[in-house]
């Protein structure tokens, strides 16, 4: 059984024509708007500022206030929890969602037909992916201080942890997260059977599904080892894909798998819900590691569940 680990001068005057031509049209596309004077919602502008009566210009002012409101709170927030600079905000997800495939050497008998196992989802944009491990910290600074920022997160949970406290991650479910499947135990996977690792699986399904409502598409096998045994008995369980990761943050480092040790698109990063306990640092520290490095580089966190 196979054990897999882990220019000339007219062009320019034509050009200039063209843009006055343009500029002519838009004000007298906005001008019948402008001219019966007065707000119709009765709300009288602020002094030396121009009324905005014609539609479509007041739906793109009220989008211009809506995003440098989101900016400005993005960055106050930045500094409050002492990040370094302020995270990028995310394009918006594609409308078409990539295909994913089993990455090469990844393999087991049988992949075609088996949920995919990846470390990167395809995709040219600058984009990275953060998804957090089993569930053993539950640092309520952690939940404030990712709403605050609107980074988004995707968390595989244990039950023999998750169970000290379900309603922790009920509140990270509440926030947006979507919460998936690392197994009841946390057990060395290619070591069971079949139908032990499909209880670890199963399991773990039957118990998000009676405290969270919903049965995970998404699981990752503990250590990132699996077998072929282990992806049969997640497809059995729902299961459609299995993200694996491409880098791992820490509090103090970051690890990669990569010859380069580098970010690419689509990569995906793991952490864990660790403490000063386990580590240098507590989750917060590791919040803003992982955004020193992601934003120094010019990326930005997606929500993964966009793009599966």
């Amino acid at each position: 059984m196979q054990l897999v680990r882990q220019k000339g001068k007219s062009a320019g005057r034509r050009k200039n024509q063209t843009r006055a031509l343009v500029a002519v049209l838009t004000v007298a596309a906005i001008a019948p708007g402008c001219a019966s004077g007065g707000d119709s919602d009765g709300v009288e502008p602020a002094h030396g500022q121009q009324p905005l009566k014609a539609p479509p210009a007041r739906a793109l002012d009220s989008y211009a206030q809506r995003l440098g409101a989101a900016q400005a709170a993005r960055v106050a927030a930045a500094k409050r929890w002492g990040l370094a600079r302020t995270p990028l905000a995310a394009p918006p997800p594609p409308v078409a969602k990539p295909r994913i495939t089993t990455r090469k050497g990844f393999e087991v008998k049988g992949q075609a037909s088996l949920p995919p196992v990846f470390t990167t989802i395809p995709t040219k944009k600058k984009v990275v992916f953060l998804t957090i491990d089993d569930g053993a910290e539950k640092d309520p600074a952690l939940l404030r201080m990712m709403s605050d920022l609107r980074i988004p997160y995707t968390a595989f949970l244990s039950d023999y942890l998750v169970k000290e406290d379900y309603a922790y991650f009920k509140k990270m479910q509440a926030r947006g997260v979507s919460l998936n499947n690392h197994t009841l135990n946390h057990r060395y996977m290619p070591g069971l059977s079949y139908e032990r690792q499909r209880r670890e699986i199963c399991g773990m399904q039957d118990t998000i599904h009676k405290r969270y409502g919903k049965r995970p598409e998404l699981f990752r096998p503990p250590y990132g080892n699996y077998n072929e045994d282990t992806l049969r008995a997640a497809k059995s369980c729902g299961i459609k894909a299995v993200p694996l990761w491409a880098s791992e943050a820490f509090a103090d480092h970051m690890e990669w798998r990569e010859w380069d040790k580098d970010l690419h698109p689509g990569d995906i990063i793991l952490t864990h819900f660790r403490g000063r306990e386990d580590w240098k640092g507590t989750m917060p520290d590791m919040v803003r590691r992982v955004m020193k490095t992601v934003t120094d580089k010019g990326y930005a966190v997606a929500r993964l569940d966009d793009y599966l």
